[in-house]
């Protein structure tokens, strides 16, 4: 099963809307959350080439953001 993530902060309403659009279709997801670790935020913009959250993969593939991700 493809595994997804979601970088992701506690305030920014993309990224509580699309935790909610995945919950809602039953996706299973690991969710980073990059307001306090500087290095996971590095890992984020260098995985994803943006410096915006939410920002979405699929194993490897870079869905990009919440607009992506609808």
């Amino acid at each position: 099963m493809p595994q997804v993530v979601m970088y992701s902060t506690a305030i920014c309403p993309y990224c509580v809307r699309a935790k909610h659009l995945l919950e809602n279709k039953g996706v299973a997801f690991k969710e980073i959350r990059i307001e306090h670790d500087h290095d996971v935020m590095q890992e984020m913009m260098h995985r994803s080439n943006r410096h915006t959250v939410p920002q979405i993969f699929i194993d490897d593939f870079h869905v990009g953001g919440y607009d992506d991700l609808v």
